[in-house]
């Protein structure tokens, strides 16, 4: 081809590779160090995206992914929106030590959250499929990912059992089953002795149980950690005590505002994705789009197990009690951790002893030979969308990106909900590509 002047058109066949290869090559900026964030980061740094992750905390995962009950678990995809939720949180409103408990105060936000958490109801049978699916397609990628960059995380591949007290409960869980294996999930039903024998250390009496074999449990932070240190290595930009102040975006560019040892900066990506757990709808806000995500809040003790008695004393299989809707995981040789509960009480972090207690006293019961004199007690914010699904996917600007809205299968659906964003971020990228390539071509013309 020769251009006007005569000469080859080197310049412009240049200029069109570079923009193309830019188009393609996207900077990606990751608000939230947490494991959607880390995952997040991970999944596009794979796919060739040049990414920075900015952090408020010193280290990635210190807040709702340091201490949550540890179960990757395909068998609790059952999602809240049951009338009985809503029947139970009425009944223990004002029991301080209740699985669920609800600031009676009204706000706003938690009103149409509420709302929309009734409105899903109609859909409970088709989004515990859903999230099954989701909890099955994770788990590939959560082992893959651990052996490719050798992380160690305290795993256990010894199953989930869920234990019921009364009929009730069991037969309840009976119909659950039947929607897991709607989504691929098999889990098998248990009597009392076989409970027994699937786990020595138990004490109490059980009408029956579920025991899922294919599931399994491990030490979030590490993972996260150890998932953000091979982040670092494959490029990963990590902007860590680096506070959001604010974040914009016009579709072919994104801003965030930023606060890092007393001084504020602005920094301009390409693109934007909203990994920020409860703080998520500030943010959504602030780009245009509806994210009505709560902080349901979730308590956990570590009991350091200290001598041989304790560690002999402590369960190696992960068990989900569904009267108290307590979740249990052995971490390594001598730590157990205990978790559950849902708090609606706004962002609130405070850890009250009344909520504790009930996790040390049921460690006593169901497990008398563990000591529990040393036990460290935490609290962290789930956040929850009405429908209880995650938000995956492109907001209302080209550029924007959304990754959160987990609840309390954080862990566990976080690398499937990785690996779609990717999908989504590259599809907007191809689409930018061919955008570039036309507009090229018709310079070229």
């Amino acid at each position: 081809m020769q251009s006007t002047s005569g000469g080859p058109r080197v310049f412009q066949f240049e200029t069109f590779f570079k923009e193309r290869d830019r188009a393609m090559k996207k900077h990606m900026v990751v608000i939230g160090g947490g494991i959607t964030g880390v995952t997040s980061a991970y999944a596009l740094i794979q796919q060739g995206f040049e990414v920075t992750l900015i952090e408020k905390n010193r280290y990635p995962g210190m807040e709702t992914s340091y201490a949550n009950g540890g179960q990757l678990s395909a068998s609790n995809a059952e999602v809240w929106t049951h009338p009985s939720t809503l029947i139970k949180g009425i009944k223990w409103m004002f029991k301080n030590d209740a699985p669920l408990l609800m600031n009676p105060t009204p706000t706003w936000h938690k009103l149409s959250w509420m709302a929309e958490f009734i409105a899903a109801i109609p859909k409970y049978r088709d989004n515990t499929v859903a999230t099954a699916q989701l909890a099955i397609a994770s788990r590939e990628h959560h082992f893959a990912w651990a052996e490719a960059e050798g992380i160690e995380f305290d795993h256990k591949r010894k199953g989930i059992l869920h234990f019921y007290r009364d009929k009730k409960g069991f037969d309840h869980a009976a119909q659950v089953s039947k929607l897991l294996a709607r989504g691929g999930l098999p889990r098998r039903a248990v009597t009392p002795d076989e409970i027994k024998a699937i786990e020595p250390t138990l004490h109490g009496q059980f009408y029956g149980g579920y025991f899922t074999e294919s599931d399994s449990t491990g030490d979030i932070h590490k993972f996260t950690y150890g998932l953000a240190k091979a982040c670092e290595r494959l490029g990963v930009k990590f902007l860590n005590e680096h506070e959001v102040l604010s974040v914009g975006a016009n579709g072919q560019s994104a801003f965030v505002q930023v606060k890092h040892a007393g001084d504020t900066d602005s920094l301009t990506f390409d693109g934007i994705v909203v990994c920020a757990g409860v703080h998520g709808r500030r943010l959504a806000a602030q780009l245009g789009d509806r994210l009505n995500i709560y902080p349901v809040k979730g308590y956990s003790i570590t009991v350091n197990l200290p001598d041989g008695a304790s560690q002999a004393a402590a369960p190696e299989v992960s068990l989900l009690d569904d009267e108290t809707k307590l979740v249990t995981s052995r971490l390594g040789v001598d730590r157990f951790r205990v978790a559950g509960t849902a708090e609606y009480n706004g962002i609130n972090l405070d850890i009250r002893a009344d909520r504790i207690q009930p996790l040390i006293q049921w460690v006593n019961q169901c497990f008398p030979g563990i000591d529990t004199r040393k036990v460290v007690p935490w609290a962290g914010l789930r956040p929850m969308m009405p429908n209880m699904l995650p938000r995956v996917g492109q907001g209302k600007k080209a550029n924007v990106f959304y990754n959160t809205g987990h609840g309390h299968l954080g862990w566990t659906l976080s690398a499937i909900t990785a690996h779609q964003l990717a999908g989504h971020v590259m599809a907007w990228a191809q689409e930018t590509q061919t955008s570039v390539s036309g507009r090229t071509a018709l310079q070229q013309a």
